[in-house]
Formats: C-alpha cells, structure tokens, sequence
C-alpha cells in the first residue's frame, strides 16, 4: 500500500466524520431520533478509528531497537485492531441499546426536517470519503475483487477505511429508512428498529475487521506472487542450483523478512558461495523491495531428505 495513499484515505475519512457526527448530534438534539443518536455516537466513534490508524502508522515508522530488532512494523495492526474493538463497543453495541430502548419506550420525532437534512449531508460528505478510499484503493488493488482486496491486503488501513465508509452509508440509508417510517407511520418504534439494524451492522463490520487482522498479528506470509518472484531470483542456476525450503513473514505492511536453505554444489567454495548468497539477496530485492529482512543458509541437496513437501 502507498502510505501516502493510504493517509490521504485516512484524513478525508476523518474529515468526514467529525462534520456528520457533529451534524447528527445537532439534529438528535433537536428531533430526538435514537437513531441519530446512535449514527452521531458511530460518526464519532470512526473519527477516532481513523486517530488511531493515523497513530499506528506514526508509531511503526520509529526506528529498529535492541529489544525490537525487527523495527514496529506490526503497529499499524495493533491499531487497526483496536479500531474493530471500538466499533464494536461504542458503535455496535451502544446501538443496540439505543435501539432497544427505543422499541421498549418510543416517541414520536419531532423537527422532522434537522435528522433528513442532516442524513442528506451526510450521505453525500461520506460518499466523498468512501469515493477517496476506492481511488486509492483502485491504484494497489489490480485485478482482485474488493473481497479479495480486503482479505489479503498486508497494509489495514484502507480495507479498514473502505469498511468504515461501506458501513456508514448502508447505516445512513438503515436510518434514513427508520426515520422514514416513523414519520409516515407516526409510531416511533421504527425508528428504534432502524437504530437495531444500525447495530447489527456495525458489529457485523467489526467482527470482519478482527478476523482479518488477527490474522495479520499472528503473521502472514508473503503474496503467491511475491514467492514465486522470491524463488525465480534465488536460483541461479550456476551456484544455487534449487531452493530446499523457504518460509517469509510480513513484520510489517512494507517490510517482509525471508528465510531460505538453497542448494549449492558440493565442490564449491566458500568464496563462490558467498558470493552467490550476496547475488540472490540482491535478485531478491529487486524482484521484491520490500523483503528487506533476509537469511540463506547453503546445503548440500539430498532427494531423500528433501523436507520441502512438509515445510
């Protein structure tokens, strides 16, 4: 992912939410619609999403320490993670409370037109958000479909962000709709239900955005492309005649680390190896930038001890 990409998706993401959430909050004070309530408290609780993702890719760009020697790549997933725990906690479940609240004890709205106008503002200011998060999106996805972009991106923030964005338009037709009918119908319940449909979607939403970046914390290795360019560049056919076994890791969205036994001859020297060690890295690194991290140990191949299959 572009970094700068990615900020760019961030900030007018942010952008975005802080000016509905402020709209929304304005408009619940003035109607008394729960589920303006409950999308103000959502606006609010993804503009600090987007605080923490801008915090994560602030902290991962600190340098490699002794006791981090592998540098803080990984915090652009801590926080990407803590963004899906927040959408759940203060967007999902507050949503439902209010929701069911709302169906327990419903009023009928009053000023009608501050939440429909305020709804009408804030489709189009999120539709510019999610607009930015497709474009940038658009420049690394290639030929994935979204679901495949989003599952197997390295870097969280724009699947997080285009996430975000999805939810918050399908939620502002969720409580355009509830406002809707407990206008028509002038009974208030449905706009509690349009509040619980709100909910369930946004932890909906959060639940998908833990997995995969659960997934990303534990360690994922490197793209089937990025392996087998990895593989072509190891072998050279002169000296490093195979590659035994390899494994990568993503210590971050732009960092990868990479760990091979390649096969040399057994009457090569030591200078020969070394040298063909110095010219698989550098292969590597051209076919690969971002394997930045990397470790060869020579062998000599044995078919009937090749682990491979198993590794």
């Amino acid at each position: 992912m572009s970094a700068s990409g990615g900020t760019r998706a961030i900030v007018a993401a942010l952008a975005a939410n802080l000016a509905i959430a402020v709209a929304k909050f304005v408009a619940f004070v003035f109607s008394g619609s729960s589920s303006m309530l409950a999308e103000s408290v959502h606006s609010l609780a993804d503009s600090g999403n987007q605080g923490l993702l801008l915090l994560g890719g602030k902290k991962a760009q600190r340098e490699a320490t002794p006791q981090h020697p592998f540098g803080y790549g990984r915090e652009r997933y801590i926080y990407a993670f803590l963004v899906s725990i927040v959408l759940f906690t203060v967007g999902g479940m507050f949503a439902i409370y209010e929701g069911v609240e709302k169906v327990q004890h419903p009023h009928p709205i009053e000023a009608w037109y501050w939440p429909v106008g305020v709804l009408v503002f804030a489709v189009i200011a999120e539709g510019f958000s999610f607009r930015t998060a497709i474009k940038e999106s658009n420049e690394i996805r290639g030929a994935l479909s979204w679901t495949q972009f989003i599952r197997r991106a390295k870097a969280p923030e724009l699947p997080v962000v285009l996430l975000e964005d999805f939810g918050a338009l399908v939620g502002l037709v969720l409580a355009l709709v509830g406002v809707g009918l407990a206008l028509a119908t002038g009974d208030g319940v449905w706009d509690g239900i349009g509040t619980l449909c709100i909910g369930a979607l946004l932890i909906l939403i959060a639940v998908v955005l833990a997995a995969e970046t659960k997934s990303l914390l534990l360690g994922e290795a490197a793209g089937t492309e990025d392996v087998e360019k990895i593989k072509a560049a190891l072998v050279d056919g002169d000296v490093v005649t195979r590659v035994i076994h390899m494994r990568t890791l993503h210590l971050g969205p732009e960092e990868l680390l990479v760990a091979a036994k390649i096969a040399v001859e057994g009457n090569d020297t030591a200078t020969q190896v070394a040298d063909a060690i110095n010219a698989a890295e550098a292969r590597i690194r051209e076919a690969v930038p971002i394997a930045r991290v990397i470790y060869l140990e020579p062998d000599i191949y044995h078919a009937e001890s090749d682990t491979s299959a198993k590794t």
